[in-house]
């Protein structure tokens, strides 16, 4: 390779570590009590190490300390999906939002120590792992879009899913030639020059690490909804009434697009409220706040002892036994089964 050349690829490298460095300091900074800022510097080290162990030069260069940076990169894109479904889900850093880095890692050091003749599909399979939970990510983003509540996370959806897109399409381009056989010098500048672009404009989206994006939501405190305009104050109070008494909380698939014609204000003026002065981030942990507290009471009501948990599920509006499973479970740390079965011993909150 041309030595011009080379000094262009570490060049390049070096900017993106360098900018991923900067992010994860952001994040620090900012506190890593949120699991958003957590996953994020988790992700940051992901491609840090990605970045040195996908070049020959830097390779050799950290080749002290290549194991475990190698190790780091192996389950990069599980830490990519963490980030995501922690960012854009508010969802928690824990064994089951890890399993996929793990998962990546285990396979990863398979095919790291399996015999010779073993190792090309071992490395398939991993690719194709890393493929599906990218493309779930991706999913996620797009797929949660419309109930965000966090206005600036909501305009940070659409360049993010593009950037990233766009990323694995280039990096999927030289892949696939260079499975072909062909390969060009310059395919491994082209490389380090996206990674520096795409790491330094991930450090200028997140290096102030904003409370908007990691914050928690807090709601209005008493008193301060007196700040609001009337036409506010009529939508907040018809929106109770809504989920109070009309229970609308209990439809399956209940949108906000539907509850802002009900409440008669377009879903850009319902979001805020909300957000800001009913402290939700996202309109499903706003709903399943409702569905929660009322399974709570059911799952504690004698008389329903024989009612199983999923007819509970569908009653309270879910859809399906599994996302009424893990809602709970994220409110309340552990599974409705578990709940029941405590409160039956006397040893839950009713």
């Amino acid at each position: 390779m041309n030595p011009d050349l080379i000094a262009l690829e570490i060049l390049t490298r070096g900017i993106a570590i360098g900018a991923l460095t900067a992010m994860a300091g952001g994040l620090w900074s900012g506190g890593a009590r949120q699991p958003a800022r957590l996953a994020g510097m988790l992700f940051c080290a992901g491609v840090a190490a990605y970045v040195i162990n996908s070049s020959p030069q830097l390779t050799a260069a950290f080749a002290p300390v290549m194991a475990p940076i190698h190790f780091s990169a192996l389950g990069g894109t599980g830490l990519f999906w963490l980030f995501i479904v922690a960012l854009f889900e508010d969802r928690a850093v824990n064994a089951r939002t890890l399993a996929p880095w793990a998962l990546l890692t285990i396979i990863g050091l398979i095919g790291w120590f399996a015999p010779r003749s073993t190792q090309e599909p071992t490395w398939l399979i991993h690719n194709l792992v890393e493929a599906g939970f990218a493309t779930h990510a991706l999913f996620t983003i797009w797929r949660s879009w419309r109930g965000d509540l966090v206005e600036t996370r909501r305009r940070l959806r659409g360049p993010f899913l593009g950037v990233v897109t766009l990323y694995v399409l280039t990096l999927s381009g030289f892949e696939i030639a260079e499975g072909f056989g062909y390969f060009e010098d310059w395919f491994r500048l082209l490389g380090g020059a996206s990674l520096a672009l795409y790491c330094s404009a991930g450090a200028f989206v997140f290096l102030r690490a904003r409370s908007e994006l990691f914050g928690a939501a807090a709601p209005t405190a008493p008193g301060e909804s007196d700040a609001l305009d009337a036409g506010d104050r009529a939508a907040l109070a018809k929106l109770s009434a809504l989920m109070g008494e009309g229970e609308a909380w209990r439809r399956e698939g209940l949108t906000i697009g539907a509850l802002s014609e009900e409440v008669g204000v377009p879903e850009h003026r319902l979001r805020p409220l909300i957000n800001d002065h009913l402290g939700f981030r996202n309109f499903a942990a706003f709903v399943n706040a409702r569905r929660i507290e009322a399974a709570k009471a059911m799952l504690t009501d004698v008389d329903k002892s024989r009612t199983t948990v999923a007819a509970i599920a569908f009653e309270l509006g879910f859809g399906s036994l599994g996302p009424f499973n893990r809602a709970f479970k994220e409110a309340t740390g552990v599974t409705p089964t578990e709940f029941r079965r405590s409160a039956a011993n006397g040893g839950a909150d009713a």
